[in-house]
């Protein structure tokens, strides 16, 4: 079976930067399961793994305009300790959950602080950079009526609920 829209897919990968540093890998843990043309996982690998199937590898580079988008100094906000629950546990670093200005949730990382302000950032963290993944499709299979209709996947490798 070939990985197109509503498919259910999984995919075993290494993550490398532009200096060949792994930033993330499945290897250990089940496999990355998602679902084709439902938006889950990037867009440039998930356009790299269209028409592939069970037994196929690949490795694709892709830049940050098909992945997490560029850098932007926009996204970095200062804003008073205060704001913070317990602003003196806040350290560089660390992420919290915030709303953006067109309401929706999105996490921010702390880059920087004092003692008036803590500055932080809301750009992925893996904005800006090029994107090297190792891929090894796994699987690939219809899913079921649940997962369609949440547009993810259920279960081993995929969300729970």
């Amino acid at each position: 079976m070939r990985i197109e829209a509503n498919k259910v897919v999984t995919i075993d990968y290494v993550l490398k930067n532009d200096a060949g540093e792994v930033l993330d890998s499945s290897e250990g843990r089940e496999g990355l399961s998602y679902l084709h043309g439902a938006g889950n996982i990037i867009p440039g690998l998930e356009k790299a793994l269209a028409d592939k199937q069970a037994g196929d590898a690949l490795n694709v580079s892709i830049t940050p305009e098909d992945a997490y988008g560029e850098r932007s100094d926009e996204m970095k906000q200062t804003v008073p300790r205060e704001m913070f629950p317990s602003p003196e546990q806040v350290s560089v670093g660390m992420q919290f959950h915030a709303q953006s200005p067109d309401g929706q949730m999105m996490v921010v990382t702390v880059v920087d602080l004092n003692d008036e302000h803590i500055v932080v950032d809301g750009n992925h963290p893996l904005a800006g950079e090029n994107l090297h993944f190792e891929v090894q499709v796994k699987e690939v299979r219809e899913p079921t009526q649940e997962e369609l209709e949440h547009g993810h996947v259920h279960g081993p490798g995929g969300h729970d609920h």
